[in-house]
């Protein structure tokens, strides 16, 4: 909360440096130019819709008992165990914290394993991490209803016919664009089936003088994407330097336990564009040897056959955000696997890994 409070205030801070003037209240787009607060009207040339997502809740039986990574932030006691359902990075994110914090935890998931649209190697990486620091995974499962116990605590009665237990029952199942109730189904404005508002590369929307950045495009929903999509649209329209965002190599991470981090194209992505080259490393880092710590870290390299160029560079293990988001320089500026083996690394690290695999 004190973290929270002081980005709020750096926040206000830079608004009011940048002379920026903020209107506090819900607006509601009635035409193409025009914004309403309350009973006020606010005309402009363009409207920039970044109103962000939320969390996305199924409609099912005890829907009201169900927390989600907003109310997970407020909790004031630890539950001393939790269901948490979803397998993307929200949920494996918080599993972590509350199996740190000494909570059981039990993750629920529609589908066979943890992190679709990740690279296989990373997916079966991390479930066996989870799994040996006594995550509980129940594969294609799901719920069919939530009932409140004598005690306090909640029952999940699986499709499967398995009842789980625990203190609290956690939501981590996507999330949905900001889109609705703020008129833009009413001014015509086209919008996905999930709500997404529809952007051309200059985030125009079908409205010319509507644009959109943000999750609530639902195009690739991360903060940095977010704020690139920002810069973008302010050079291309006010400072008379149209530029695009280039969507390919972004890097993503997931702060879950252990981390991972990803750049560029899965093995499964590659394979369908031509022939590949695969180079997988599997071990025990020096500082966990030392420690007598036994966890795995896991390296990928997937490499052009014909071009020798790396396509995709993945992580599994400690600093794996801050290691790939170098590497994620490399594949941008096109790096080749020989200019890779021709790195010296620095020992001893892990990341040194990456330049020596044959």
């Amino acid at each position: 909360d004190k973290e929270l409070e002081r980005l709020e205030r750096v926040y206000h801070r830079i608004l009011n440096d940048s002379g920026v003037h903020l209107i506090n209240g819900r607006g509601v787009v009635v035409d193409p130019h025009t914004v309403q607060v309350d009973d006020k009207s606010y005309t402009s040339e363009k409207i920039l819709l970044a109103v962000g997502g939320r969390p996305f809740v199924p409609d099912i039986n005890g829907k009201e008992y169900i927390i989600t990574s907003n109310e997970a932030l407020d909790l004031k006691t630890r539950p001393k165990s939790i269901v948490i359902v979803g397998g993307g990075y929200i949920s494996l994110e918080f599993a972590g914290i509350f199996n740190s914090l000494g909570s059981k935890v039990d993750i629920v998931l529609r589908s066979e394993s943890v992190l679709r649209g990740f690279d296989h190697d990373i997916r079966e990486a991390v479930t066996s991490a989870l799994v040996s620091r006594g995550i509980k995974i129940h594969s294609n499962c799901s719920v069919d209803s939530i009932f409140k116990l004598k005690g306090g605590k909640y029952s999940v009665s699986l499709a499967s016919g398995d009842i789980l237990e625990a203190d609290e029952i956690m939501y981590a199942t996507g999330r949905i664009p900001n889109s609705s109730q703020i008129g833009l189904k009413e001014i015509g404005l086209e919008l996905d089936e999930n709500g997404a508002v529809i952007v051309d590369q200059w985030n125009r929307s079908s409205i010319d003088s509507i644009f959109a950045v943000g999750d609530v495009t639902d195009r690739n929903c991360l903060t940095p994407v977010a704020i690139n999509e920002g810069i973008v649209f302010s050079e291309t329209f006010f400072n008379n330097n149209p530029i695009t965002l280039d969507y390919s190599n972004i890097p993503s991470a997931v702060f879950s336990q252990p981390q991972l981090a990803s750049v560029g194209l899965t093995e499964e992505q590659a394979n369908k564009n031509g022939e590949i080259k695969v180079f997988y490393s599997n071990f025990n880092p020096m500082r966990n040897s030392l420690s007598g710590r036994k966890e795995l870290t896991m390296m990928k390299l997937v490499v052009d056959k014909s071009s020798d160029r790396v396509l995709g560079c993945h992580m599994v293990g400690d600093d794996a955000a801050e290691i790939i988001q170098g590497f994620s320089v490399a594949l941008k500026c096109g790096a080749k696997k020989s200019q890779f083996d021709a790195t010296v690394g620095i020992h001893p690290t892990s990341a040194e890994e990456f330049v020596t695999m044959r």
